[in-house]
């Protein structure tokens, strides 16, 4: 058993697909097959379920595969340990986020850390949290920026900040006199929400159960459209279509949002979501995990409220 073919049976499990794995491990598909082949036999377990289109991982398979990304990074702590004193702030980091945090978020931190951090370069990723989970989990991402709830064997998750959700309506919208509008007083509306998959989605419905049913029965006219990204949402708030409930910290980060657009707070009760950053117990630089948790307590987001802990 070889820290080679451990990174192969990670490849294969992520990719699922030995081509695609023999190509993202810089070698021919033979020599990768044949190296999870004499791993099984090794092992005497069948990894993986060769199929004549896919490739499926066995249950006893994926422990074995998250088991040995643990024992990487346990190699890789090793050599840190060889170096001691090494710049655990030296080369990129790979660091992942929702759609709905990093557009906001990013602009504030990245210069922070081009400060403190000159020498580790960020590698971006938006996606979805099912996506940024298991990317997490395979290594592919050093870190990512989540909503909580957030639960992973393996990942340590450390709350940074609560940020208030706020109600986007078109500049001559009825409510235009209101200083805060009831969570309840939305299913009443025109709501604008992201597609299925988004946990911001989820979140709203979960403030305001009332909107999840006001497409049935004899409700108003009304009715929930869908958009696929913040942005694309507000301008559909600004064409008239209706109002949308967004995070506070991209409420206000456009060209609209003076001459088109309101903002009202949210209440009975403020809804709000806890942001996250969630890493791997056995991540190796845990002075990079740092830097960047500073940066982000440090980005000055005025309407949000900070965990100093």
């Amino acid at each position: 058993m070889t820290l080679t073919e451990l990174r192969y049976i990670i490849a294969v499990a992520r990719e699922r697909h030995f081509g695609r794995a023999a190509e993202s491990c810089f070698v021919s598909q033979p020599t990768l097959s044949m190296a999870v082949k004499k791993l099984e036999d090794e092992l005497g377990v069948s990894i993986f379920e060769r199929n004549k289109n896919e490739i499926a991982i066995t249950p006893i398979g994926q422990r074995v595969a998250e088991q040995a990304q643990r024992v990487l990074e346990e190699a890789d702590k090793l050599k840190q340990i060889s170096n001691d004193g090494k710049n655990q702030l030296a080369g990129a980091f790979s660091l992942g986020a929702i759609y709905t945090i990093g557009p906001y978020l990013f602009p504030h931190i990245i210069p922070t850390l081009r400060k403190s951090a000159p020498d580790m370069p960020l590698v971006i990723e938006e996606n979805f949290t099912a996506r940024l989970r298991e990317k997490l989990k395979n290594g592919l991402l050093d870190a990512i920026i989540i909503a909580l709830p957030f639960d992973e064997p393996g990942i340590v998750t450390l709350p940074l900040y609560d940020e208030p959700f706020v109600a986007l309506l078109p500049a001559a919208h009825h409510w235009s006199e209101k200083s805060a509008i009831k969570t309840s007083e939305l299913a009443k509306e025109n709501l604008l929400l992201l597609g299925e998959g988004h946990c911001f989605r989820d979140q709203v419905l979960q403030a305001c159960p009332e909107c999840k049913n006001a497409d049935v029965g004899n409700s108003p006219v009304r009715q929930t459209v869908e958009g696929s990204s913040i942005e694309t949402i507000r301008h559909m708030v600004v064409s008239g279509m209706g109002i949308t409930v967004l995070p506070c910290t991209a409420a206000g980060a456009d060209k609209y949002a003076r001459r088109l657009l309101q903002i009202k707070r949210l209440v009975n009760p403020e809804p709000h979501r806890c942001v996250a950053l969630a890493w791997r117990s056995s991540y190796p630089r845990p002075k990079a995990i740092e830097a960047l948790r500073k940066s982000i307590l440090s980005s000055n987001m005025s309407c949000v409220k900070y965990n100093e802990k």
